[in-house]
């Protein structure tokens, strides 16, 4: 009698064991589902860092800005939704004029199909973003910085004295 007492906590105890595993890896399976769902502007840089690639990780936004999916080395991988809309202004920094709207892009499909494209930034294998500087709702996303999370600015003003500033301490 005592054995098979014995034996049924044994299984109590595996029981519970294998549950809290389970629930353990259907949480963190659902976070990385849900991550994508998560994106937004100042977090963009890092969670395509995170993914795996070999040569580059893009988001690309078509048309209306209402179709955007993540591109692992050319491939669709997933799509994203909410990220950004229409109203979004890309700009890129020079030195003579300071920040000035970048033309939109045009991407073609595998098939040869030309796609108007409303947003895009990528990332390298060498860990290095576009260096633009994003306007959404009225938030500026500065994504230039290569150590540090993505500053955000309230004007373009602001972004181009921070710039300005850092572009002075350089030369001196």
């Amino acid at each position: 009698m005592k054995r098979s007492a014995f034996t049924l906590i044994e299984l109590l105890i595996v029981i519970v064991i294998i549950g809290v595993v389970y629930t353990l890896a259907i949480s963190n399976f659902s976070k990385l589902i849900d991550k994508g769902d998560r994106v937004r502007l100042d977090t963009l840089k890092e969670y395509l860092l995170s993914l795996q690639y070999k040569k580059e990780a893009r988001l690309l936004c078509f048309d209306d800005c209402s179709e955007c999916a993540v591109y692992l080395d050319g491939t669709k991988t997933q799509k994203m939704k909410g990220l950004i809309d229409r109203s979004v202004h890309i700009y890129r920094y020079e030195n003579l004029y300071g920040f000035v709207e970048k033309e939109p892009e045009v991407y073609f499909t595998p098939n040869g199909t030309e796609k108007s494209v409303c947003f895009s930034y990528k990332v390298d294998n060498n860990k290095i973003g576009d260096q633009i500087l994003i306007e959404s709702k009225g938030k500026y996303y500065d994504m230039s910085t290569y150590f540090e999370q993505t500053p955000i600015y309230d004007s373009i003003q602001a972004a181009q004295n921070v710039r300005e500033k850092f572009r002075s301490e350089v030369l001196q």
